[in-house]
Parts: C-alpha cells; sequence; structure tokens
C-alpha cells in the first residue's frame, strides 16, 4: 500500500509521537490516518557496524510516515565515505519492520552492514577486486536497499524470512555474514560458498558485498 501525504495528519502524527515518548516532530510531508487513537507506532532500532552510531526510532505511525524520522533515517544509512545523505525509499522502512515482526523480534537490534551508496563508492566496492558481489546498478545507489545482520540471528534463517515475505530483492552472502534486502524487483541470489556455522561479531564488518 503506497501511503499519501496531507499536514492536519502530521499533527496528529506529532501529537502521538510525543504521548509515546519519541523525538520525531512531523512536518510538512506525512499521510492520511484513520484516528490518533487508531494507529500503531513503526520503530526501528539500529546499530552501524562502520559508523558505530545507533538510532531508535518511530518513523511511522499508523499510516502516516513521520517526516523527522525519516530525516533521521536517510542521514544515519548516509554514503559514510563520502557523508551524502539520500532519501530513502520509506518502504525499505517497512520492509525491516515486517522481517523483524516475521523473526518474532519486533524490538530487536538490526546491525547496518551497508545502506546508500554513491556512484562513485560503487564503483570503488565493485572494481577494488576481480570479483566482490557488488552489482553495477545496484539498489543501494537508489536508496532502496539496505545490507544487515540481527545478532543472535543466523544469517541462514535472516535469509530464509527475508525470503518468506515475497518483498524485493534477498541477497544471501554466507561468508560475510549479511542478508541485502531491498525493495526492488522481487528476485533472490547468493555471493561466497556458505560456511556450516553462522557467527556474528561487530568486529568483523569487513564484506564484499557491503
Amino acid at each position: 500500500m503506497r501511503l499519501r501525504f496531507n499536514r492536519w495528519a502530521a499533527l496528529a502524527v506529532a501529537a502521538i509521537v510525543l504521548a509515546l515518548g519519541g523525538s520525531a516532530k512531523a512536518g510538512e510531508q506525512t499521510g492520511t490516518l484513520q484516528g490518533p487513537s487508531e494507529g500503531h507506532p513503526y520503530s526501528l532500532h539500529l546499530y552501524h557496524l562502520h559508523t558505530h552510531e545507533s538510532l531508535d526510532v518511530i518513523y511511522r505511525v499508523g499510516d502516516t510516515y513521520i517526516p523527522a524520522a525519516l530525516d533521521k533515517l536517510n542521514r544515519f544509512l548516509r554514503d559514510y565515505r563520502t557523508d551524502t545523505v539520500k532519501a530513502y525509499d520509506p518502504q525499505e522502512f517497512d520492509l525491516l519492520h515486517s522481517l523483524m515482526t516475521k523473526l518474532g523480534r519486533p524490538n530487536g537490534v538490526i546491525d547496518i552492514v551497508c545502506g546508500y551508496r554513491t556512484p562513485k563508492t560503487n564503483h570503488f566496492l565493485r572494481t577494488r577486486a576481480a570479483s566482490t558481489g557488488v552489482a553495477e546498478h545496484s539498489q543501494h545507489m537508489q536508496a532502496k536497499a539496505i545490507d544487515i545482520r540481527v545478532p543472535g540471528v543466523s544469517t541462514l534463517k535472516l535469509r530464509n524470512a527475508a525470503l518468506s515475505l515475497d518483498e524485493g530483492g534477498v541477497g544471501y552472502y554466507p561468508v560475510s555474514q549479511f542478508v541485502h534486502v531491498d525493495v526492488g524487483p522481487v528476485r533472490k541470489w547468493s555471493y561466497g560458498r556458505t560456511r556450516s556455522r553462522h557467527r556474528h561479531s561487530r568486529a568483523r564488518v569487513r564484506a564484499l558485498g557491503e
């Protein structure tokens, strides 16, 4: 479902977020809402493996996205190599939320391996070795893809949960131990040989397909 935007719903959402203890403020860009008391809050809890930043944010209430919260997410998921920010497709955040719900961890933390990439960064990652697993026309450059890990969840289980949603692209990187999820066309792929064990360590960030 594509959500639409209006000014008055923004004011209602701002009141809801404040009541819930959230810090995001609504502005001009937001969507329709059935009623202030009926809006379900959608939150994400993120940790960036490269910048070591954390973000806990309510980005949507009911059918309404919260512009200030989206701004925080866009900044958090910036190309950290160039400090370039691009507006993400909000459906990517809904995909992460659905994935964590599917895993039975709605309040769990998602480790971010890679968010947005500028074309320059994507070219660098694609050409730094003979085989990297980085797509020439990556959805990362469109701000529609994120590479993730979930502490305590194996890469295989995370991949299978993402596939079960049947939404967008799912890339499985068992050696580098992360899963790519995007809101592009539905498709799937794997890169690298499978390991018998899938352990997660925030100290081990380097990944060919990041």
